[in-house]
């Protein structure tokens, strides 16, 4: 038996692992990096595997302490992209200032041959035909095979490009039909067009659908006749009404499946009394007793101060004792200012379709609290005005929306309208793009303008309510200023150019969207080519990789890993 009392010699070391065995680390911050890189996607399938990091002493059964995960409700509710976000956009690999910003940018593979073919709008499916109070039979269809605007995602239609031969590729483009209408893509469930987009309608409740163009300055006018709505005369035993409608104009950020006027980002007018209607609280417009029934045309007049005292509004440099002065007398120093657009977004495939992908405009703080006002201290406390201390909560000078009704100034039911620039609206905020809100949501980006931000005309929709929306610029009831120039009762086309103010001090005359449409497709081209030109005069087109990273160096363009060869990510959205 061994001498337990005598000392024992000292217990050896274990043998180390050798150095070709596979040791176990802890995961880097990428590790569930989607394999396709881009800007947009935090869902991605990564193809990297998990492996444990060793257990810390005090763990329980060895096992690493679980984090408990945030529901989808409350990361909603800190402005933060969902689970069903595509895309998630990457950090700039350099600190930027303001105004030094260049579009996030990805080499992709070059196009496919089809990316080069005309884009095509929607699939249409008849749904069903309804009579008008003029005896007109008019049929609704279905849209199918085409991507809906989601929750803090905006989709545009694109097309590949020889012309755009640079690590991009893709440059804007619209589908038939042509001019501007309600946009298919733009619109909640269950809404239904014409074939043209300027007749609408729904079986389901309050559906909302904005316009494809939006307003940003001046004086802009259109006009819906109500073809299903409430009803001027009835028979004993009719219904009240056969659905109702909503007008107005609405911001990127107003909910879609809830109807004008619902919150702080539209403004809007009810059939009902004719009652006007923000932030879900209906006062009294119209006089007692004068609905808005079928047949009845409602004209909407909307006016803009410049952008250039937008922007001094929204970076808090409006001075009303000289700013108001200088917007009645135009440009005075024969300076004009341009905005600064960087538009952030990657193309995508959906159902053979090209989209171009950017992260939408979200709701701001400031703005849910000034609809449901707390209890607690908050900026909503001070009335909204062009000097507040939130960029969300400061107003436009010499705003308004004026309402007509079969070609009848009714009045002026809104003023000084809720700026929209940036900072005033924000994109939302995503803590992978190198912040969990404020100005670090996505590495200081969220404040860009991406030139999509405005008014846009829109409508909302109640069980078999419908309009027919008139964009110009041959009008029904055409305003005032127009009809004076014209014999009553005829088509009037609106003087091309007429938007703003003069340099006399005097309004010009307000303009049809529709010339506003034309507007918009001669801004995309211009933002492209300048976005072209400027990832060329980096040195980074087609055969110019050299020393890329050194290139990229505060630019804000940023490169996937790997060289970037990947094709581009497919799409899925539910039907």
């Amino acid at each position: 038996m061994a001498d337990l009392s005598s000392p024992q010699p000292p217990r050896e070391p274990a043998p180390s692992l050798p150095s070709s065995l596979p040791q176990k680390r802890a995961l880097p911050d990428d590790a569930h990096s989607p394999a396709v890189p881009s800007p947009l996607n935090p869902e991605g399938k990564s193809q990297k595997v998990q492996i444990q990091p060793p257990a810390e002493e005090g763990t329980a059964m060895g096992r690493e302490k679980r984090t408990k995960k945030e529901s989808l409700k409350k990361r909603e509710s800190k402005g933060v992209a969902g689970a069903d976000s595509s895309r998630s956009s990457p950090v700039p690999r350099s600190k930027e200032q303001p105004g030094e910003m260049a579009p996030l940018r990805y080499k992709l593979a070059p196009p496919k041959t089809t990316d080069f073919d005309l884009s095509r709008g929607p699939v249409f499916a008849s749904h069903h035909e309804v009579q008008d109070s003029e005896g007109r039979t008019i049929e609704f269809f279905e849209t199918s095979d085409h991507v809906f605007n989601k929750k803090n995602f905006h989709y545009t239609h694109c097309i590949a490009d020889p012309t755009f031969p640079s690590m991009f590729y893709y440059r804007n483009t619209e589908p038939e039909p042509f001019g501007a209408h309600l946009s298919f893509e733009d619109a909640a469930s269950h809404t239904y067009f014409d074939q043209q987009g300027t007749h609408v309608t729904s079986d389901k409740g309050f559906r909302m659908a904005r316009a494809n163009v939006a307003v940003r300055e001046g004086r802009w006018y259109w006009e819906c006749k109500v073809t299903r709505g409430m009803l001027k005369q009835r028979n004993e035993g009719d219904p009240e009404s056969h659905g109702h409608i909503r007008l107005g104009f609405a911001r990127r950020e107003a909910s879609l499946d809830a109807p004008v006027g619902f919150d702080a980002y539209s403004y809007g007018i009810r059939d009902k009394s004719g009652q006007k209607i923000h932030m879900s609280r209906p006062k009294d417009f119209f006089p007692d007793g004068e609905d808005i029934q079928e047949g009845d045309v409602i004209g909407l007049e909307i006016q803009l101060p410049s952008e250039r005292l937008h922007r001094k509004v929204v970076q808090g440099h409006y001075n009303p004792a000289v700013d108001l002065v200088a917007e009645k007398e135009g440009h005075p120093d024969g300076v004009i200012e341009y905005p600064n657009i960087i538009r952030d977004r990657i193309p995508i495939r959906f159902k053979a379709h090209i989209y171009f992908e950017k992260i939408d405009y979200h709701t701001t703080k400031e703005l849910e609290e000034l609809m449901n006002p707390t209890s607690g201290p908050n900026n909503a406390s001070e009335p909204p005005n062009p000097n507040h201390s939130s960029p969300a909560l400061r107003t436009l000078p010499n705003s308004h929306i004026k309402i007509y009704k079969n070609g009848r100034l009714m009045g002026t039911p809104f003023t000084d309208l809720l700026a929209f620039l940036p900072p005033a609206s924000r994109m939302v905020n995503n803590p992978q793009a190198g912040g969990s809100g404020g100005a670090g949501a996505l590495g200081g980006r969220d404040a860009l303008d991406d030139g999509s931000v405005g008014y846009y005309p829109a409508v909302s929709v109640f069980r078999g309510g419908a309009v027919e929306c008139n964009f110009g610029p041959d009008f029904w009831f055409p305003p005032p200023e127009v009809s004076e120039q014209q014999p009553q009762g005829e088509d009037v086309i609106m003087a091309e150019g007429d938007g703003g103010h003069k340099p006399d001090g005097k309004e010009k005359k307000p303009r049809a969207v529709a010339e506003r449409y034309d507007e918009q497709i001669v801004e995309d081209i211009l933002y492209d080519i300048v976005d072209e030109v400027g990832f060329w005069s980096l040195g980074l087109g087609r055969g110019g990789d050299g020393n890329k990273d050194e290139k990229l160096a505060g630019t804000g363009l940023s490169m996937p890993p790997g060289g970037g060869r990947e094709e581009i990510k497919e799409l899925v959205q539910d039907d």
